[in-house]
């Protein structure tokens, strides 16, 4: 039995990133465009998670082999699960928390901001979402459309514009997250276990900045890519693209 709910759930999380893929391949070009511009002007992407396991999404950009040099996390780490859980969910739910953190960041106009949140409701998505756009930076927003068509409009973790943050987007990409998430069931149990939303938007990550290398080479320029700091020559390699984003990067 174990093997035969492996495989459900291997089939599960395919049948979500197919499906991703097969609705979102234009979108993904389109940011692949958004990425290669910011990267041709010279400017930082800035990438942000709304509160909770979404600020994964900034490790996944961030700092990483075969990522790119330019990424400016938005680091909250009171709205991270990795600094006491039920402290991060009060915050999340909190207003003006956001905006310190996109002035703090220097978000500005013209620059391209990623965010990322499955439900795409709650006040530090929200007012994140409105303080970018307010600094005339443009916004891609990876969210889903099912919990932005399902949750109660007098819901308590809604912001209290009620608005969702497709509806800031300059593009919007859905990450088709299911309502409630975790909707893979065990037999005996009605309670929905293993999450498909981190898997999903991972693979969003790296299909963004695999649309935006090509862009670049097709453009001529040279993509700012990191590699492994762990192949030989890696830190060599590395050093250059530190040397230049180290002082614009606050988290270098």
């Amino acid at each position: 039995m174990a093997q035969n709910r492996g495989q459900e759930y291997l089939q599960d999380v395919q049948g979500r990133l197919g499906s991703v893929e097969a609705h979102q391949a234009d979108n993904f070009r389109k940011a692949g465009v958004m990425i290669a511009d910011a990267c041709q002007a010279d400017r930082l992407i800035h990438v942000y998670g709304g509160g909770g396991h979404t600020v994964m999404m900034l490790c996944e950009m961030f700092f990483r082999a075969g990522g790119l040099a330019n990424i400016n996390p938005i680091m909250g780490h009171d709205i991270s699960p990795f600094c006491q859980a039920l402290k991060y969910l009060e915050v999340e739910r909190t207003t003006g928390y956001a905006r310190c953190l996109v002035r703090y960041y220097e978000v500005g106009e013209g620059d391209l901001f990623i965010l990322f949140h499955n439900i795409g409701m709650n006040p530090t998505t929200i007012d994140a979402a409105d303080e970018a756009k307010l600094r005339g930076a443009k916004l891609i927003a990876v969210s889903s459309s099912d919990w932005r068509n399902k949750l109660p409009l007098d819901h308590h973790i809604r912001h209290p514009n009620k608005k969702h943050v497709f509806e800031y987007a300059d593009l919007c990409i859905d990450d088709e997250n299911p309502f409630g998430d975790a909707v893979f069931k065990v037999e005996g149990s009605d309670v929905g276990i293993a999450p498909t939303s981190t898997i999903v938007d991972a693979f969003i990550v790296h299909r963004m900045v695999m649309e935006g290398v090509a862009e670049m080479l097709r453009r001529g320029i040279t993509p700012p890519v990191f590699r492994s700091a762990n192949l030989p020559g890696g830190d060599e390699f590395n050093a250059q693209l530190i040397k230049k984003y180290k002082p614009r990067v606050k988290d270098l």
